[in-house]
């Protein structure tokens, strides 16, 4: 006890007992952090998930920190009637602004905010609610689609035929005389890929009213069809009157709005496109956007010219001309022949890197092989390059062939996942499993979802497709947005076998009026509002919702008023729902649209 020295040994005892104890704590909360970042995003990609296990019990009985965004009332006047077929982004009365060269003008050319229409579009006169599906395949009302031209121009190939109040769509078309079916059996006989799950996605460029795409459906195949904006002919609106996938689109100086190597299919039927001029840019673009081991299908000019020609008004010395300079474009591009039948002709894109690598050493190659500095998957508003993309590593093991066959791969983590940011296989079967209980509680505040009231559906602002997918086995499909702005994952969304397209909710969608059932959004508002003004985004919604469709909004409480306030004002009926945890920070809001009629008409 002299000088207090045994009296120190406890304390310093204590000291080291103290100090252990604080760092055993400090690694059970650093382990328990680890085991909490385990199978989920280290990066956030959706603004909002609520499913974590603090909001699982219970409400939160807190009330936000942040009031609500407030707005003033607003109710938005009708349009004038002859907007009734408006394409804000394609309007036919805005062409002559812009040039003819290759003709752009049908290319996407959006009005500035000062000549945005701020009014609600009127249906046609005597519009009703569309027939169901499947029975809208083969018929639709005439009113709904008043636009008798291809009737009258195209009667001869029985792409449709106007009986009383109706359209009917008996499947006929210039290639196929004795229908799409009989047309599709051959094709499928030249690419067995097409019956075995192989094949899951295509795209139809210059589609008529999409009865390829449409009689694709019941084998399993889901496609894209494609179409410009046009007078007379109103393709894509016939497309998705009839509940067949379509967007307004054609192949001119910018590049499509998909992803490179995203189609297991691309098709074209006499659909006019001069694939061998300007240096073949335009086959540059299938070549992207078809998935290595892809197939690109041809049946027209110039494919058996030597049977043909007389009908093509040219002489068998020109078809057969274009056919060779044709054949050998697709194969300095690294296509090859696979089969050819009469007036069908299938070429595959090759995903071999050897004759990749022996464009890259020529250096008098045209085309020539795309350098690094050309960013594949850029295709929102950006020129085509008059280069091969060339598959990398990566993209070859998602080639027809290595990925899964349908449906499997649906659930299956694609390799290019991993190029998202924080992405990874146990995040994508977190996200389906989210989805899959979302879509659960969405059915039972919306009961007409799963039923054939519902056929169109949009999901504004995809992350990996987990809504479509949990809703794949209902008589719907879905159009999965991704945002120009977010991550890039639509190339995720097209190898699980899914369809969907970039676009900017800032501008409207490439789509006629009236063409979709059921839009979806979740969180956009979070995301977008600092960009794109609401109103604006309500009102695009209300253009291409159909009246008697629907509206699911998933948002931060923080928006829910002034969206509601917003909604009021598109005349929908609406009402607020909780969320599958009934957490205090985010609502849904479930609206429908109303039918009415212009007062300037006489329905």
């Amino acid at each position: 006890m002299k000088n207090g020295k045994q009296s120190s040994q406890p304390e310093k005892g204590s000291s080291r007992i103290l100090s252990l104890t604080v760092l055993f704590i400090a690694l059970c909360g650093f382990s328990f952090y680890l085991g909490g970042m385990f199978c989920s995003e280290r990066v956030k990609i959706e603004a909002n998930d609520v499913t974590s296990t603090t909001t699982k019990a219970v409400a939160s009985p807190m009330k936000p920190t942040v009031s609500p965004l407030q707005i003033k009332s607003v109710s938005f006047p009708e349009c004038s009637s002859e907007l009734q077929d408006y394409t804000p982004c394609t309007d036919p009365k805005r062409w002559k602004r812009y040039g003819v060269h290759r003709l752009s003008f049908l290319e996407r050319h959006c009005p500035p905010v000062y000549e945005k229409n701020e009014c609600l579009i009127p249906p046609p006169d005597g519009y009703k609610p569309p027939i169901r599906w499947p029975k809208s395949r083969d018929q639709c009302w005439y009113k709904n689609v008043p636009y008798d031209w291809i009737n009258k121009q195209k009667s001869n190939q029985h792409w449709l035929k106007k009986e009383g109040d109706k359209f009917h769509f008996p499947g006929g078309g210039t290639m196929f005389p004795r229908g799409v079916s009989h047309y599709v059996d051959e094709m499928q006989d030249l690419i067995p890929e097409m019956k075995d799950g192989t094949v899951r996605t295509a795209i139809d460029t210059g589609c008529g009213v999409a009865s390829w795409g449409g009689d694709l459906l019941d084998r399993g195949i889901l496609t894209i069809s494609l179409a410009p904006r046009d007078n007379h002919e109103a393709q894509v609106q016939f497309a998705l009157e009839r509940g067949i996938p379509a967007i307004l689109g054609v192949i001119s100086t910018q590049r499509l709005p998909f992803p490179s190597n995203s189609f297991d299919m691309a098709h074209c039927s006499r659909c006019l496109i001069p694939w061998t001029e300007f240096g073949g840019i335009y086959l540059l673009e299938i070549h992207r956007i078809v998935r290595p081991g892809g197939f690109w299908v041809l049946s027209g000019p110039p494919v058996n010219y030597n049977r043909r020609w007389r009908g093509w008004n040219t002489t068998m010395e020109d078809q057969k001309s274009d056919y060779n300079k044709l054949q050998s474009l697709l194969t300095s591009m690294c296509f090859k022949k696979y089969a050819q039948k009469d007036d069908i002709a299938v070429w595959q894109k090759l995903s071999d890197k050897s004759c990749y690598d022996k464009i890259a050493k020529n250096m008098e190659a045209y085309p020539p092989k795309c350098d690094d500095s050309i960013e594949p998957d850029s295709a929102w508003y950006t020129p085509l390059r008059p280069c091969v993309v060339a598959p990398t590593a990566k993209v070859k093991n998602s080639g027809l062939g290595s990925i899964p066959k349908w449906p499997e791969r649906l659930n299956v983590a694609p390799e290019r996942i991993s190029d998202v940011h924080g992405g990874s296989a146990c995040g994508l079967k977190h996200d389906d499993g989210k989805w899959k209980n979302r879509v659960k509680h969405y059915k039972k505040v919306l009961p007409a979802l799963g039923t054939d009231k519902i056929r169109n559906v949009m999901d504004m602002n995809t992350v990996y497709g987990g809504f479509a997918a949990a809703l794949v086995k209902d008589p719907v499909w879905v159009m999965n947005v991704v945002s120009s702005y977010s991550a890039n994952t639509l190339p995720v969304v097209f190898d699980r076998g899914l369809i969907g397209t970039y676009h900017d909710w800032c501008e409207a969608f490439s789509t006629y009026p009236r063409t979709y059932d059921l839009l979806h959004l979740d969180s956009l508002f979070t995301l977008e509002s600092h960009r794109c003004e609401m109103k604006y985004v309500l009102l695009e919604m209300d253009r291409i919702l159909r009246p008697g469709g629907y509206v699911i909004m998933r948002e931060s409480s923080y928006f829910m008023d002034a969206i509601t306030m917003l909604a009021k004002g598109t005349r929908w009926n609406c009402r607020r729902e909780e969320t599958e945890y009934a957490v205090e920070s985010e609502k849904i809001l479930v609206c429908q649209k109303k039918l009415w009629f212009s007062s300037n008409q006489t329905s």
